[in-house]
């Protein structure tokens, strides 16, 4: 059924160097269904996937294993998308804007601009009792009552003892004289006042 690369009525006149160097001419799909699919472009790979990608850097098309930039080693990934480089001193995200600027050249540029402080990087926490949550832009509340930033979990104000609100004041003078939660008793009790239904009940 197959012919030999030689004897290919294509290949006629041809060197056997030629003949030998050259890319099949069906790279896409199979002999019955030419056009569906096509084969891995990655070297070692050469898989026939039906649902190919095509590479917007190199535009070679490739499988569903080799498909980012780094699993098929693009040579032109640096220049698609946008990337930063995080400065080690501050912390700051810098935008690359020139295609193929080093990232020497880039921090270089950001220390010359003098946005560089490095009492930046060390990031707040939430002063909210033994919470150690740091705060980012992402998970920081600020509060209306107090005006104090705080982590998600204590945005609320009885979770950060805010000052401006009657149940955060209530909570921070329990927390204060060390009464807490349900096991907390009633003043001028015993205990918690139990229903007449549970006190006539007979236990034997």
């Amino acid at each position: 059924m197959t012919q030999s690369i030689a004897n290919n009525p294509i290949n006629r006149g041809r060197s056997r160097k030629e003949v030998e160097g050259r890319r099949p001419m069906a790279r896409r799909g199979t002999e019955a269904f030419p056009n569906l699919g096509a084969h891995c472009d990655k070297p070692d790979c050469n898989q026939l996937d039906f649902l190919p990608f095509d590479c917007d850097g190199c535009g070679k098309v490739f499988c569903a294993a080799h498909r980012t930039y780094g699993d098929h080693g693009c040579a032109k990934a640096a220049d698609q998308g946008r990337t930063v480089v995080v400065c080690p001193d501050c912390g700051d995200a810098i935008e690359r804007l020139v295609p193929g600027q080093g990232e020497r050249e880039i921090l270089e540029a950001h220390v010359r601009s003098r946005r560089c402080d490095p009492g930046k990087k060390r990031k707040p926490r939430c002063p909210a009792r033994r919470c150690r949550e740091q705060l980012t832009f992402s998970n920081t509340q600020d509060c209306k009552g107090c005006g104090r930033k705080v982590c998600l979990k204590h945005r609320f104000p009885a979770d950060h003892d805010c000052a401006a609100s009657a149940p955060g004041a209530a909570a921070a003078a329990r927390r204060a004289s060390g009464e807490c939660g349900r096991g907390a008793r009633k003043e001028g009790s015993g205990g918690w006042a139990l229903p007449a239904s549970i006190r006539s009940l007979k236990i034997f």
